[in-house]
C-alpha cells in the first residue's frame, strides 16, 4: 500500500508506558495488520513497531513478497531464527515462541504493547520466556486509520464509483421488469428475485474490481429488519431497500451506499416515510463537520424522524420500528470503523471517512433507508457518493 502511514500517535503512548514495542500477530484479514505493514498475506505474520522503524516477520512462502510490496522498514524470514527445526523439537507452539522471542531481540526489544485481539497464546508464549506483553488500553492504531490520507480517499472513491454501477444495474433491472398479474416483478420472463439482483450487483463488481460477501436487496416487511438481506421475487407497490458494501480486492478499502426505490405505488404512508428519510438524512448532512460530535450529527436525523411522528432509539430505546440504529459509522479498510456516528459517537475531524445513513422501518409498511458516503472537512463534508437519491426507479 502507498498509503503515508502516522505512526506517530502509537509511538508516543510507546514512549509514555515505557514499552519498547508494538506487536501485532495476525494475518491481512485484520486492517490494522494491514495498515502497519502495508502488506497483505492469507496466514499470520508479525509485524513489529519500534521507533526506529516497522519491522515484519514471515515465512519463507511471502519473503520475496514481503520484501518488494510491504512499507516495512525491515524484513526478517522464519528461517533465519531456524523456525523448522524448532518446532521439530518443541512443537509448533513453543517453537513460535522461541522464534519470535529471538527476532524482538534481535530489535532490542524486552517489552511490547498489543491489540486487543492478539492471541492469547502468543502472548502467554512471549511472557513465558521472560517478555512484558502489555494489551493496549484502546485501539491506538484503529484511531490512526479513521483519519484518512489523501491516497486512502482516492481507493475509497474508487471502490464508490464501483458501487454506484452496481447499484444502476440492479435500479436497472427494477425499472425495467414487468409486473405479472400477481404483482411480481419480471424479467427475462421469469420473477425478478432478490436473488437475481444481488447476482448482477456482483458480478458488476467484479468487473470493476471489487467484491463482496453480502449485500441487501430486501423487499416489503423484509427491509423492515435492517439487516435481513432479502429472499424471493420483488414485487411492485413495495418499497425495496437495497443496500450494497462491497471492497476493492486490490486496495482492501470499503465503500458503502444504500437506496430505497419503489416500481409503482407502496402508498402515502410509505411515500411520507421516504420523505421523512430524506429530510433526515439531509439534516444530518448539513450538521457534519470537524469538530462536531458524532452523536449531534444522529441527534439531527432523530430529531426530524421524531418531529414527523416516529421513534427513535433515543425517543423509546425498546422500539422495534421506526429508526432502530445509529445514523452511521466509520468505513475504510473495515466496513464499520471508527468514528461513530451514534449517540456515544465523539469529535469528527477532517479526513474521516463516515456513511450517514437514517432509515424508518415497520414491517406492515416495510423499510426505507437513504445511505451516502462522505468525507468530513473542515468546515463540513465532501460526498464521495455521486448518484441520485430518489424513490422511483430509472433506467438510464
Amino acid at each position: 500500500m502507498d498509503v503515508d502511514v502516522d505512526l506517530s500517535p502509537l509511538r508516543d503512548h510507546l514512549e509514555t508506558e515505557g514499552l519498547d514495542g508494538y506487536l501485532i500477530d495476525d494475518d491481512a484479514s485484520d486492517a490494522d495488520q494491514r495498515y502497519v505493514s502495508g502488506f497483505t498475506a492469507p496466514d499470520p505474520y508479525q509485524t513489529l513497531v519500534t521507533q526506529d522503524g516497522v519491522h515484519l516477520l514471515v515465512s519463507g512462502l511471502e519473503y520475496g513478497r514481503a520484501s518488494k510490496e510491504s512499507s516495512a522498514d525491515s524484513v526478517s524470514r522464519l528461517a533465519a531464527y531456524d523456525y523448522q527445526t524448532l518446532v521439530a523439537e518443541h512443537g509448533a507452539y513453543e517453537g513460535k515462541s522461541r522464534v519470535l522471542a529471538a527476532f524482538l531481540e534481535d530489535h532490542g526489544v524486552d517489552s511490547v504493547a498489543v491489540p486487543r485481539n492478539f492471541p492469547t497464546g502468543t502472548a502467554d508464549g512471549l511472557r513465558e520466556r521472560g517478555l512484558e506483553v502489555t494489551v493496549e488500553p484502546e485501539g491506538i492504531v484503529e484511531d490512526v486509520r479513521a483519519t484518512k490520507t489523501e491516497w486512502e480517499l482516492e481507493q475509497i472513491r474508487a471502490t464508490q464509483r464501483a458501487n454506484e454501477a452496481a447499484m444502476a444495474r440492479a435500479e436497472e433491472l427494477i425499472a425495467t421488469a414487468d409486473v405479472d398479474g400477481d404483482g411480481v416483478l419480471v424479467s427475462d420472463g421469469e420473477a425478478l428475485t432478490s436473488e437475481r439482483v444481488t447476482e448482477e450487483i456482483e458480478v458488476t463488481l467484479l468487473r470493476h474490481g471489487c467484491g463482496l460477501d453480502d449485500t441487501i436487496v430486501a423487499c416489503g416487511a423484509d427491509g423492515a429488519d435492517p439487516h435481513d438481506r432479502g429472499s424471493g421475487p420483488l414485487e411492485a407497490d413495495e418499497l425495496i431497500v437495497i443496500d450494497i458494501f462491497p471492497r476493492d480486492k486490490e486496495t482492501g478499502y470499503f465503500a458503502d451506499m444504500t437506496r430505497t426505490f419503489a416500481r409503482g405505488d407502496p402508498g402515502e404512508e410509505a411515500r411520507r416515510r421516504y420523505e421523512v428519510t430524506e429530510r433526515a438524512y439531509e439534516a444530518a448532512l448539513e450538521t457534519v463537520a470537524a469538530g462536531v460530535t458524532g452523536a449531534a450529527v444522529h441527534d439531527a436525523a432523530c430529531d426530524v424522524i421524531e418531529d414527523a411522528g416516529y421513534e427513535t432509539l433515543r425517543s423509546d430505546p425498546n422500539t422495534e420500528t421506526g429508526f432502530i440504529h445509529s445514523t452511521g459509522h466509520g468505513v475504510g479498510l473495515d466496513i464499520h470503523e471508527e468514528p461513530s456516528v451514534s449517540p456515544s459517537g465523539g469529535d469528527l475531524a477532517a479526513g474521516h471517512v463516515i456513511s450517514i445513513e437514517p432509515g424508518i422501518y415497520d414491517p406492515a409498511v416495510g423499510g426505507v433507508r437513504i445511505e451516502d458516503l462522505i468525507v468530513v472537512t473542515e468546515n463540513g463534508y465532501e460526498n464521495l457518493t455521486d448518484y441520485r437519491v430518489g424513490l422511483e426507479p430509472t433506467a438510464e
